[in-house]
């Protein structure tokens, strides 16, 4: 349980998910005694895909990727999970084994919450589980829109849309471990065809590619390209 003096931490990270910011006082503060603070090193493993779901993970700070590997080890990223963020819903609510499995991209410390904490907590407060409800339906519209993206459009389409989604006054900044080839496995294809239609999206002057940014030239044409099917 979180201590004395991490009580208020826990509390506060908690406090930045959506369907916990409306929770009282009291209640907020039992949930953050329940809480575990967990430390991740880059690359390690937070949980495994079909191992018994435990809880929660709220992260404080840092980055991890959710994802899906095939027997012969080729990734597919379904989203990168950031600070504020939630990890495992599905595995908890669903009251399944962990759907996905989960990996620190940078160091990363998060708050794990158990399984029946939260269970009991959606069944003593109703308008918790209604904001919980809300919060799983969007998750379920953002895998649509995943499988939409990589069964209808082309690599370079589901690039120019997820650089638009990303750029942040018109440029998309690379975090450390934000490589080609984690573009590769979140856009479910190969570095070498990321590479290309990157030089492809540059040379007809829709982006330019530097060092440490992607800058986004012509948003207009990039968004034309990304409704591309």
């Amino acid at each position: 349980m979180a201590g004395a003096g991490s009580l208020e931490r826990a509390a506060r990270a908690i406090s930045t998910v959506s369907y916990f910011a409306e929770l009282d006082d009291a209640t907020l503060e039992t949930v953050a005694r329940a809480a575990l603070r967990r430390d991740y090193g880059p690359d390690e493993t937070v949980f495994l895909e079909g191992e018994p779901c435990t809880g929660l993970y709220i992260i404080e700070h840092g980055w991890l990727k959710t994802v899906k590997a095939s027997t012969e080890g080729r990734e597919q990223v379904l989203r990168f999970v950031g600070p504020g963020e939630v990890v495992n819903e599905v595995g908890v609510f669903a009251e399944t084994r962990n759907p996905a499995t989960v990996i620190a991209l940078e160091p990363t410390t998060a708050w794990h919450i158990h399984r029946q904490t939260i269970l009991r907590l959606l069944q003593k407060d109703p308008a918790f589980a209604r904001r919980v409800t809300q919060s799983l339906a969007r998750r379920v519209l953002h895998l649509v829109s995943l499988v939409e993206d990589l069964s209808l459009r082309t690599v370079e389409a589901r690039l120019a849309r997820l650089l638009l989604e990303r750029a942040e006054n018109q440029a998309v900044r690379r975090r450390r471990w934000a490589t080609q080839a984690e573009m590769a496995a979140r856009l479910g294809t190969v570095l070498d065809v990321v590479n290309r239609a990157l030089q492809e999206l540059a040379r007809e002057e829709l982006i330019e590619v530097e060092r440490h940014q992607i800058r986004i030239v012509d948003a207009v044409g990039l968004k034309a390209k990304a409704m591309m099917d």
